[in-house]
């Protein structure tokens, strides 16, 4: 297994998380292959920082949250895609591999999830996991775990 590390981030505001973005994004640059796991209440900024996030990555146009379609991908300036999951609505795990994300998951590329819990036993392990806690004044207190390149970024 290899070294994982952590460490906590405060979120004062939209600008901290869209710094974080852009630091993450250059880490995984110039080809982003990676699996990133959002995990937080409703609320907590999970689709915000994924659209910061790809953003950062150089993707134009609209970034559509994927709560109904489960997944949106994007093609990456740099070269490949980037996905984004959002697993909210799923009731069992199983749906993972009925919609056919098996391949997806499989090919080179970015992954960002939301609600991966709800696809548990599915995913594979994960790069970097991001843990949004919602504070009482509406700031963020974030937990990143995972590979070092990934958490070294955002420190």
């Amino acid at each position: 297994m290899a070294a994982i590390l952590e460490t906590e981030l405060p979120w004062p505001d939209e600008a901290a998380a869209q710094s974080s973005a852009e630091k993450l994004a250059a880490a995984l640059l110039p080809s982003p292959n990676a699996l990133i796991e959002l995990h937080g209440p409703l609320g907590a900024g999970k689709t915000t920082f994924t659209r910061l996030l790809l953003r950062a990555l150089g993707v134009q146009g609209r970034i559509k949250s994927p709560s109904y379609a489960v997944m949106e991908s994007y093609e990456l300036p740099s070269g490949g895609v980037a996905s984004h999951f959002d697993f909210y609505r799923f009731g069992d795990p199983r749906e993972w591999e009925d919609a056919g994300f098996r391949d997806v998951f499989a090919a080179p590329g970015l992954k960002v999830c939301e609600w991966p819990e709800k696809a548990a036993g599915q995913l594979p392990p994960p790069d970097l996991q991001l843990f949004i806690e919602l504070l009482p004044d509406d700031s963020r207190r974030v937990r990143a775990v995972g590979v070092p390149r990934l958490v070294e970024a955002l420190s």
